[in-house]
């Protein structure tokens, strides 16, 4: 997890690998931090996520999707890579059940670097976002399919 309040931006990523006795508990902590925070851009990287099951997302249309509504998020972005059919998907059909509550923009990126430079209008926080980061996870971190995620050289600097 990453926050930059200069920015209102709240990154997340699936670090328990395929272990998903915690993801209610987890996703509940996600929407106190961001409630707290006041957070208005949120990046998921669903890419290191795990298929999700049938359970868990009926819980998320029920309890989570009501509740991450009513947040102040003006952006939300959804990193998944094509191969992850599944989640798409379960992401796709949570979107759809919601939709009529969602205030906030929803754009969808195969990779977090790309997602970020629209989520954050280019800021030029952003190489130090990525570098802060890289420091602490590593450029590339394992998918839950095995596949490493974007590298931070893709970073265009518009200055």
């Amino acid at each position: 997890m990453q926050y930059d309040e200069a920015l209102g931006l709240l990154r997340i990523e699936w670090a328990s690998g395929q272990d998903m006795r915690i993801f209610r508990t987890s996703a509940e902590q996600v929407l106190a931090l961001a409630r707290q925070l006041q957070t208005r851009y949120i990046l998921l990287d669903m890419n290191s996520f795990p298929d999700i099951s049938v359970y868990d997302q009926v819980w998320m249309g029920s309890n989570w999707m009501p509740e991450l509504v009513k947040l102040p998020i003006e952006r939300l972005v959804l990193a998944i890579n094509r191969r992850r059919v599944h989640n798409q998907l379960a992401v796709d059909s949570l979107i759809a059940t919601a939709r009529p509550l969602i205030k906030f923009d929803i754009q969808f990126f195969l990779t977090t670097v790309p997602a970020l430079h629209w989520l954050c209008d280019y800021s030029p926080r952003l190489p130090m976002l990525l570098a802060e980061w890289n420091a602490v996870h590593g450029p590339n971190l394992p998918s839950a399919s095995g596949n490493t995620a974007e590298s931070p050289t893709f970073y265009r600097s518009l200055n």
